[in-house]
């Protein structure tokens, strides 16, 4: 699809789930780069994981000075699924990019608090396409980007690798993933037929310093350092395609440049101007060996003592609800559109997450 070429300089960009994992690197990096760039931080802060974590983010950002003429404007506390201050925040700010971060995390979790992903998933995605919507009223120029998280998890429990995006996803496996491809079906309609030019990227497996503690690499690290055995699941018979979080950040950066270009069909209607892309590391890693990877990086970093040995930490259990044995993505089409194929290594990730706990947790 044709791509329509958008500065991020001298504009108003809004990111959603801003002090999360994901965005806070994305803020910290448009801040670093961006002049005259207004950027506005939405997040609701919940106690999903430890909000202290993500006060430290947010604190970061706000010990951070911006670019020339360019200002952060953080709206702690502020929940998508309120359609009223959702509309309040376009009114005001009149954003022309945003990301839409915020959403309810794991999958796991998703079987025992389904009504958090309605809210923020559903709900709160809604909203925003709402507002974006509207944005083009009174001859505004409108929303002239919206991009949006998906996940790997849309793939659900099918055998073929890697995984395109042109594969059927109609077949989820968790809610979490089934609000996800809800997600890309609701901005697809709104793409069409309100000409909202919208791009969905799906995640695999993303990892790194200061990310988020219900993740594997970061739950296992809490156990090894605290002598506890760590549970692998499948019997270890498991493999993911982890992407390492400034991979993920440079390809939404790129995707934010890139929008779907409008036009209009042989009827005369929008063809919607809508894409969906993967962005993993297109090399999925056995789980044992992830493990055996990270003991490694926290002996060198000194979390763990010399000599840990990690067998003695790990008790191999049956598959959980909802997850899958392997995820591994075909990155073709975002080589093909926008040249960028993620590269960090798995050992140099985890070398680096291992640097940052010891430091975090003055271990």
């Amino acid at each position: 699809m044709a791509k329509k070429t958008i500065h991020l300089d001298n504009r108003t960009i809004l990111i959603t789930g801003f002090a999360g994992f994901i965005g806070a690197n994305l803020t910290r990096r448009l801040l670093s780069e961006c002049i005259e760039t207004i950027i506005v931080g939405v997040d609701n802060m919940n106690a999903y994981y430890d909000r202290q974590l993500k006060e430290h983010r947010v604190k970061e950002l706000l010990d951070m000075q911006p670019k020339e003429q360019s200002a952060f404007v953080p709206l702690c506390g502020m929940d998508i699924s309120d359609k009223a201050a959702v509309e309040e925040v376009f009114r005001k700010y009149r954003p022309s990019v945003v990301v839409n971060l915020a959403a309810q995390a794991g999958v796991r979790y998703s079987i025992t608090d389904p009504d958090a992903y309605i809210n923020s998933n559903l709900i709160g995605f809604y909203n925003i396409l709402e507002a974006s919507r509207h944005s083009y009223e009174n001859g505004d120029s409108g929303v002239q980007h919206l991009v949006y998280a998906s996940s790997s998890s849309v793939y659900g429990g099918q055998t073929k690798v890697p995984f395109s995006e042109s594969d059927s996803v109609d077949h989820p496996i968790s809610l979490y993933a089934a609000t996800k491809k809800s997600n890309e079906l609701l901005a697809h309609a709104y793409a069409k037929l309100y000409n909202i030019p919208s791009t969905g990227l799906r995640f695999f497996t993303v990892y790194g310093p200061a990310g988020r503690p219900d993740m594997a690499y970061f739950g296992f690290t809490d156990k090894l350092k605290a002598g506890e055995k760590i549970k692998i699941f499948n019997y270890g018979n498991c493999q993911r395609d982890f992407t390492y979080i400034d991979d993920i950040v440079e390809g939404i950066v790129r995707v934010m440049r890139g929008a779907p270009e409008k036009a209009n069909g042989v009827d005369g209607l929008p063809i919607p101007p809508y894409a969906i892309y993967n962005i993993g590391n297109s090399h999925p890693e056995d789980l044992m060996e992830f493990v055996n990877i990270l003991a490694e990086e926290l002996v060198n970093a000194g979390v763990l003592p010399s000599g840990f040995q990690v067998e003695d930490y790990i008790e191999k259990v049956p598959m959980q609800p909802g997850d899958v044995p392997v995820t591994y993505a075909d990155t073709s089409k975002l080589e093909r559109d926008f040249g960028y194929k993620p590269k960090t290594s798995l050992r140099e990730g985890l070398k680096r997450f291992a640097e940052w706990y010891k430091a975090y947790y003055s271990c």
